[in-house]
């Protein structure tokens, strides 16, 4: 592949029956562009999760996917209510989701240490009461 290419989602909040679909969208892309099943697997796992958080904590938000051909670059932005503590939430099993989604089947509290496992870069930068953006990178 030459140059790149860029893929944009928005996510609802709260929306459970559409939640994943902008994971399960990249993943059918990049698996038509060819690239490995590891790969493919990997951002599509680390994507998925970021995407259940920000239905759970975020009400929502915006997924920008740019593929190069070096990386995979998924960039989540929100306006949700930040991370107050960022190396308590990287903790596995720590999550601060409500009763009622936690009996949906969602926030066991491994979505952000899923998503640094996963990748091969990830940054969050976060304020509480005005959102969090993550940076996470795939190499190729």
């Amino acid at each position: 592949m030459d140059g790149q290419l860029t893929f944009r989602y928005t996510i609802d909040g709260d929306d459970f029956t559409r939640a994943g679909e902008a994971s399960s969208s990249v993943k059918n892309k990049l698996k038509m562009l060819g690239l490995s099943t590891d790969v493919i697997r990997r951002v599509a796992i680390a994507m998925y999760e970021g995407e259940i958080n920000m239905v759970i904590h975020a009400d929502g938000g915006m997924i920008t996917v740019t593929v190069s051909d070096a990386e995979i670059t998924m960039v989540l932005s929100d306006s949700g209510p930040g991370i107050p503590d960022v190396e308590q939430a990287m903790q596995e099993g720590y999550s601060t989701a409500r009763e009622e989604v936690r009996s949906l089947g969602f926030g066991a509290g491994m979505g952000l240490p899923n998503m640094k496992r996963y990748t091969d870069e990830m940054r969050i930068d976060t304020v509480v009461g005005q959102g969090t953006t993550i940076t996470m990178k795939v190499n190729i």
